[in-house]
């Protein structure tokens, strides 16, 4: 534990300023619509109001795949991400533990930042520390909802980081499902896909109504995901990074900048 702490801090830190980030941008631009702090963007219809957010959150994500912090820890953001590389062997159990953690504490700090700078807009309706519950269909939807956002997530970004000519593009990729997925499941979900969010979203609130469907959803998905690409042999991305910086080292596989590359130390000690 205390050696992972001590030399992969920087990743620790970056998966918390990435997903407090998104948390920030998600808090601004839900109050900018819906409380709403800009009039224009109140007076749009409700679609239209929800696909600014989904762009704005969409843009985010892929901003910060691509960002120092994504190319420094690999652009989980997600405990689910981590969970599924975990169990894929291509995250060690420690680094695992602390990612989580600094998930956890980057998505809440995120939003505690954007309370500081729009004060009781956030916390009150319709804002309320972006919680989310189910829609009117009810848990049993927003479950299916949730695993299956998180599946088809999942899948997509291994077999585009396990194609050379695509791995470049998974933080697009990323982002441009992260903006379906709110323009059609927000409304029957709450949309989530990622335990930290809605923890963060909770502690604040208080609001903990169905929050294991946001807690086992998205992990299951995405565990799910990994299983079906093994067994489909389909190709998928060789580390547990997003997007593999040539100019960053790498605590998943080992890679140095000016080394080995990460194919070769996977190779190395395979044999």
């Amino acid at each position: 534990m205390l050696p992972a702490l001590r030399h992969h801090w920087p990743e620790y830190l970056a998966e918390a300023g990435g997903l407090g980030a998104i948390m920030l941008v998600s808090a601004l631009i839900v109050s900018a619509a819906e409380a709403p702090l800009i009039a224009t963007l109140g007076a749009l219809p409700p679609l239209a109001r929800r696909g600014i957010e989904a762009l704005a959150v969409a843009g985010t994500v892929s901003a910060m795949v691509y960002s120092p912090w994504g190319r420094q820890s690999g652009a989980h953001f997600n405990p689910a991400v981590t969970l599924a590389f975990l169990l894929m062997r291509r995250v060690r159990p420690w680094d695992a533990v602390f990612y989580i953690l600094a998930q956890m504490g980057g998505g809440l700090g995120g939003l505690l930042l954007g309370s500081a700078l729009l004060g009781g807009v956030i916390r009150r309706p319709p804002v309320a520390w972006l919680t989310i519950v189910p829609g009117a269909a009810g848990a049993g939807v927003a479950f299916l909802a949730e695993f299956s956002g998180a599946f088809v997530l999942m899948s997509v970004l291994l077999v585009m980081g396990g194609v050379k000519r695509l791995a470049a593009l998974t933080g697009l990729a990323a982002g441009c499902l992260v903006f379906a997925f709110i323009l059609a499941a927000a409304p029957v979900a709450g949309f989530s896909l990622n335990p930290a969010r809605s923890v963060a979203s909770a502690v604040p609130s208080g609001v903990w109504t169905a929050l294991w469907v946001y807690l086992l959803a998205p992990p299951l998905g995405m565990v799910f995901a990994t299983l079906v690409n093994r067994q489909a042999h389909l190709p998928r991305m060789r580390c547990a990074k997003l997007l593999h910086d040539g100019g960053v080292r790498c605590i998943h596989c080992g890679y140095e900048p000016g080394m080995l590359t990460c194919s070769s130390v996977e190779e190395t000690n395979a044999a």
